[in-house]
């Protein structure tokens, strides 16, 4: 159930509708839109009678809601969701470059990297300072030292950062040091990380996961806003099949799923997805012809010596040719922000 609020209701008439949910044993959440206040009925039992909500003063509607993930959907909210961070803005009518090494290395490495992705138009840096790898003698990433780094590129070109988060015990460390916490695709259905997550004051970048279906991605994201956290960016990565030609199969299909279903932005990592540089631009070409809100993509200055994903990531010439591209073919589909 979303209980909508009249343009004119007052903080009280507010508070008044938020305590009658929570006399029946729900949960009321408050969702500010743009120019009235919706309150999400959570955690019912079953249905809940409109009729509690109509005859109180400031209610202008009770709407039921039918998608498992409430706080998720457009029928709780119908415009999109724009999510600041630092100077750029994620989501609808914005196309936002995430770009930067798989794994953070060296702060000569990571610097050196930044200044070439910024140069090309990136506008958050992306890179690991703790890396889930398949193998446990793989390079696991440079742990805090990482995120120290990751501070220092931020302070030296102006870049917001954007890194992953493993695990709990590391959630407060890592929401430190970034700007944007990522949740990768092995952690999307980790429960107690999406509750931490969902108490974040940071804006969350939840991968899906590698064999999720779209409701059970948008579901993960509904554990993170049912915490009270509304700023998720959902990014595509591609999912696991049968096929030997890329790492994984990316479903481009998801974008208009996803930009129909839901409120929230959605960017597409075209690295992931595809395993193999040479795939990347057709990719990222495809994905912003799609109308994704962004991409994240590894790029790398010496990806031959790369610790992590070297075989996927980008040449600094090859992003700067990428940006080039998606520009051109984001102003034909509509795009009203130039780069």
């Amino acid at each position: 159930m979303l209980v909508v609020m009249d343009k004119t209701a007052t903080s009280e008439q507010i508070e008044k509708v938020v305590k009658v949910i929570e006399s029946r044993g729900c949960t009321a959440r408050p969702i500010p839109g743009g120019d009235r206040v919706s309150i999400g009925v959570l955690n019912n039992q079953g249905p809940v009678d409109a009729a509690l909500f109509i005859g109180l003063a400031g209610v202008k509607d009770a709407v039921p809601i039918t998608k498992p993930y409430k706080l998720v959907s457009r029928e709780t909210k119908t415009e999109d969701t724009l999510i600041p961070v630092g100077e750029t803005i994620i989501g609808n009518g914005h196309m936002t470059l995430i770009a930067g090494p798989c794994a953070i290395e060296s702060e000569v490495q990571a610097l050196a990297i930044a200044a070439h992705v910024k140069k090309a138009g990136a506008h958050l840096f992306r890179g690991g300072a703790f890396k889930p790898r398949t193998s446990p003698y793989s390079f696991q990433g440079l742990g805090e030292e990482g995120l120290r780094i990751l501070a220092r590129v931020r302070e030296t070109t102006g870049l917001p950062v954007v890194t992953e988060v493993m695990d709990f015990q590391t959630f407060d460390l890592v929401e430190h040091y970034a700007d944007v916490v990522q949740i990768g695709t092995r952690n999307m259905q980790n429960f107690s990380l999406l509750k931490r997550a969902g108490e974040s004051y940071r804006p969350i970048l939840l991968k899906r996961g590698m064999a999720a279906t779209i409701e059970e991605w948008l579901m993960a994201a509904e554990y993170i806003m049912a915490r009270g956290n509304h700023q998720v960016i959902l990014c595509e990565r591609g999912v696991r099949t049968f096929v030997h030609h890329s790492r994984n199969t990316l479903d481009l299909s998801a974008i208009p799923v996803v930009k129909k279903e839901s409120h929230l932005p959605i960017v597409v990592d075209p690295s992931h997805a595809a395993g193999r540089r040479d795939q990347v631009l057709p990719l990222s070409r495809a994905s912003v012809a799609a109308n994704a809100h962004g991409l994240m993509v590894e790029v790398h200055h010496q990806p031959d010596q790369a610790l992590s994903d070297g075989a996927q990531s980008l040449y600094p010439e090859q992003f700067a040719t990428l940006c080039r591209q998606v520009k051109a073919i984001f102003k034909v589909c509509g795009g009203n922000e130039s780069f």
